[in-house]
Parts: structure tokens; sequence; C-alpha cells
């Protein structure tokens, strides 16, 4: 790596952010479901590339770990940007589903007995 580019990384995510360190939102963690609007909303500005970017990577469901994997920038960073086109109507932010700690012993109970029958 040349220094010029590890030069230019530190300053990437500030920049992206406009300063900010913190999202606006508190709507994302590591596992949230992040999936473009089409048609994006008639009042939408247009997107700031690093943003227009997300926007192609997000016309199918993905986290938003693997989202920040992909763009390779840190999580921190992406879920400022992800605030922000959230606000916009650009995407929707789904949690993931919460499940119940009750099945969850109830499935590791079923399958504890059916091994025992093996």
């Amino acid at each position: 790596m040349n220094g010029g580019d590890s030069a230019g990384r530190l300053v990437r995510p500030f920049t992206l952010t406009g300063g900010r360190t913190r999202p606006s939102r508190a709507d994302f963690t590591l596992i949230t479901s992040v999936t473009t609007v089409d048609p994006p909303p008639a009042r939408a500005a247009r997107p700031q590339p690093e943003q227009a970017r997300i926007l192609r990577l997000c016309v199918r469901p993905v986290v938003v770990a693997e989202l920040a994997a992909q763009l390779d920038l840190p999580v921190s960073v992406v879920c400022i940007m992800l605030s922000d086109l959230l606000e916009a109507g650009r995407i929707t932010a789904r949690a993931p589903r919460e499940i119940s700690r009750t099945s969850d012993l109830d499935l590791l109970q079923k399958v504890r007995d059916g091994l025992g029958r093996l």
C-alpha cells in the first residue's frame, strides 16, 4: 500500500459522514436487514456516490455487517450513511425477528430427544 492510499483511508470516513461520529437514529445493528426502496421517493435528493453504491448493494436485502464488509468501511460509518438514507426514504430497515427463549429450549429438547432415539 502506498502512503497516499493509507492517508486517504484516514480521511475518507470523516468526509463520508460530514464529520458526524454517531448516526441520527438507533435503527441499525450488525444484523439489521436493509433494502433499497424502489422506486425512490419523488422528493429524494440525488445520493452521494457512496450512498448510491449502498443503494445498488441493497437492491436485495443485506445485513449491515455484510454491507460494511462489501463497502470496506467501518460499521459506524455505514450506520451513519444508512441513517441518512432511511430519513430520506431511500431504504427500509428491518430488525431481526425475535426468537423467544422458550422456543429455543423446546427446540433443543426435541433435538436432544431425537438424537437419543438414534
